[in-house]
């Protein structure tokens, strides 16, 4: 005859569930970690009373390396950045995710020599329990340090000649084809490409877009022409163009400031948009929607990308291995093109 068959010990999850929280949260009321609110202490604090919750020690080791913050990093040299629109909806995603989880939000600008040695010591040290890095250039040193770092570190945009094992994307590529193919249907035939800076893989997958399609449809690609993802820079680079190539009939920007800049250059070059020169951004900022004329575009869901982005840190702070995410993107048509 054999007894009952041994109780199982229950678990994290389980306390977390009984308590209405998240795993993480559970797991730093456990181990006495800062930023947890007296409610959602208490409310676990029951749970394992009930329960009769024994943890992990070696679990509980581990934990213990929790902050309650995640950090977004971003590489780049003008501090402004983060008033930029596109970066300004990434952390709107980004926060709200985070904030499901009881994490805090770090804003990290990794801009100076000394800004960059700070970040290096973020990813080699226990100032949060993960990063977000993005806006990451060929060679920079960045992607080796978090390659090589202990903390969880998930990729915004995938980085020049490195395969990072975890990162949210759009399909840049994919969008840049479609924004092409829309201007060939037009008729368009002498279509030019100002493209981001091409040591990023933003850029480079961009431009990769717009030639596949142009050979695709029998056409010679334009050579890249460089701009810097600002509205001064794709003016600058449209007037190069203007008077490189004034045959131009149509203009595929990759992304919108720089097509906003193109729309002032044709304006003040007496070439009506979009009856001599039709013009196509990239992103669907709000510049797009009040450009003149207003800006057809290639739409990719940046609120989305931020979210999904701490989204997958927090899966891998809970101690789950996420899959790459790679967002779709879709053609928003108005008056340019």
């Amino acid at each position: 005859m054999t007894g009952d068959p041994p109780r199982r010990q229950p678990t994290l999850d389980a306390v977390a569930q009984l308590a209405g929280v998240s795993r993480s949260v559970a797991s730093r009321v456990l181990n006495n970690a800062p930023h947890v609110s007296r409610g959602k202490r208490e409310a676990v604090e029951r749970a394992v009373r009930q329960l009769g919750y024994v943890p992990n020690p070696t679990a509980r080791a581990l934990a213990t390396r929790q902050t309650g913050a995640a950090a977004l990093v971003v590489s780049g040299e003008d501090p402004s950045i983060f008033a930029d629109p596109f970066f300004a909806q990434v952390i709107v995603g980004a926060s709200a995710a985070l904030e499901e989880a009881d994490l805090h939000l770090m804003l990290c600008l990794a801009a100076t020599d000394r800004g960059r040695r700070r970040v290096e010591e973020l990813l080699r040290g226990k100032g949060a329990d993960g990063v977000m890095l993005m806006a990451l250039r060929e060679n920079d040193p960045l992607t080796r340090t978090a390659e090589e770092a202990e903390m969880p570190v998930v990729f915004g945009g995938r980085p020049v000649g490195s395969a990072p094992r975890w990162y949210v994307d759009v399909d840049n590529t994919g969008g840049a084809r479609e924004a092409t193919e829309y201007l060939l249907s037009l008729g368009r035939t002498r279509v030019a490409a100002i493209c981001g800076p091409l040591d990023t893989e933003v850029g480079r997958a961009r431009y990769r877009g717009y030639r596949d399609a142009m050979l695709a449809a029998g056409h010679e690609p334009f050579p890249p022409h460089e701009g810097d993802f600002t509205e001064p820079g794709g003016a600058a680079v449209m007037a190069e163009l203007l008077a490189e190539r004034p045959e131009v009939d149509a203009v595929f920007a990759a992304n919108d400031n720089m097509g906003a800049g193109a729309l002032r250059t044709l304006r003040e070059a007496g070439r009506p948009v979009p009856d001599d020169v039709a013009v196509v951004g990239f992103d669907d900022l709000a510049v797009a929607r009040i450009a003149e004329p207003p800006l057809t575009t290639v739409h990719q869901p940046i609120t989305a990308l931020g979210r999904e982005m701490a989204r997958m840190l927090v899966a891998l702070v809970n101690g789950g291995d996420p899959t790459p995410l790679i967002l779709p993107t879709r053609l928003v048509v108005r008056a340019s093109a």
